[in-house]
């Protein structure tokens, strides 16, 4: 077997980590000795243990370390944290051969713990599946490199183009379901990988969403909410105070129990780069935007998304609201139960 299969392991169980390691990467590690993986563990959850610590912790026979080779998909911290360096583990062990699939871009790493394996005598090899191991840090990777979150948009449309069936004034808010119950939960699996969830007033008021992750295990994200004239009923579940919400709007500064009213500039065109400049700053390294129209496709106009997630049904509409126009190449297509799933990138 060779390097590709342990990396691959490696992404494997490094994924089990997301939504839970951040603001940290997901990283997963494997030992291996004469073609036996005797150890491997992840990073399970920010504040613990790293992945090179839990996969060495994870070998019963230790002696077998020093000719062993370490498989990780990111390079070994060297730096205090939370957690003291993993390369200074990794020596202290005697493993004396390393196989990292990217390289960390944050300033703090950035090379440097690939220097100091090798300055200490180990033999280091990089770029093991590189574009994958990249890929599955891509929130990450965003983050410090531009300083921003990941941006994630999702929407349901109709076969015919439509993210809402005509809504009559008096209908009774809630979604209008486009998909069906299998893809309801995995969109809370994906809400549980990512660390914030975005709506604006319009959905808040016809769907009034829960925006959690009752349909999975994992934890709710923070639910950001724009209402920029304090439009919104305290009644919705946005409010109703179990997971920590913000109000964007331009009238009130203010905190309360798990809510947060965040006054921004809305007479500036810059509404969303504000928006993502708090985020940066408070260690948000992903969003995804479950709004309506006109809060999706601002994201597309000013170009600041990295990732759109949209499930096609079989219903038709035939008149309603239009979904957002997007370019982007398409990286996966699914079908299940009479559903159509496109995932496309932004390049």
């Amino acid at each position: 077997m060779d390097d590709r299969f342990y990396m691959r392991r490696c992404l494997d169980i490094a994924s089990a980590g997301l939504g839970k390691a951040a603001p940290n990467p997901v990283v997963g590690a494997v030992i291996v000795n004469n073609s036996r993986i005797i150890g491997e563990g992840y990073h399970i959850e920010y504040g613990r243990p790293h992945a090179e610590e839990n996969a060495i912790n994870d070998v019963k026979e230790r002696e077998l370390l020093p000719y062993s080779t370490l498989y990780v998909n990111l390079e070994p911290c060297c730096h205090h944290g939370k957690m003291p360096p993993c390369t200074d583990l990794i020596l202290h062990t005697g493993i004396r051969k390393v196989i990292i699939g990217s390289v960390d871009t944050h300033h703090i790493v950035a090379g440097k713990g690939i220097s100091k394996l090798r300055n200490h005598g180990c033999e280091v090899k990089t770029g093991v599946l590189k574009n994958e191991c990249s890929f599955l840090n891509r929130r990450f990777f965003t983050y410090h490199e531009k300083k921003r979150p990941y941006i994630i948009l999702k929407w349901a449309q109709s076969a015919d183009g439509f993210i809402d069936p005509e809504r009559k004034q008096d209908a009774k808010p809630g979604p209008y379901w486009i998909t069906g119950k299998y893809s309801r939960m995995l969109v809370h699996k994906w809400r549980s990988e990512e660390q914030a969830i975005m709506i604006g007033t319009h959905t808040a008021i016809t769907d009034n969403p829960k925006l959690d992750t009752r349909l999975w295990s994992g934890k709710s994200p923070l639910r950001i909410v724009i209402d920029r004239d304090l439009k919104l009923s305290a009644n919705l579940n946005v409010f109703d105070n179990s997971q920590k919400t913000i109000i964007v709007n331009e009238k009130k500064e203010k905190t309360e129990g798990n809510t947060i009213w965040l006054r921004i500039d809305f007479s500036s065109e810059l509404i969303i780069p504000q928006l993502l400049s708090y985020l940066y700053e408070n260690n948000i390294q992903s969003v995804i935007v479950e709004g309506g129209k006109i809060l999706l496709q601002s994201f597309i106009d000013i170009d600041l998304w990295d990732e759109a997630r949209v499930f096609s049904g079989m219903q038709f509409f035939a008149g309603g609201t239009a979904a957002p126009s997007i370019k982007g190449k398409t990286i996966h297509k699914e079908q299940f139960q009479g559903e159509t799933l496109y995932i496309f990138r932004n390049l």
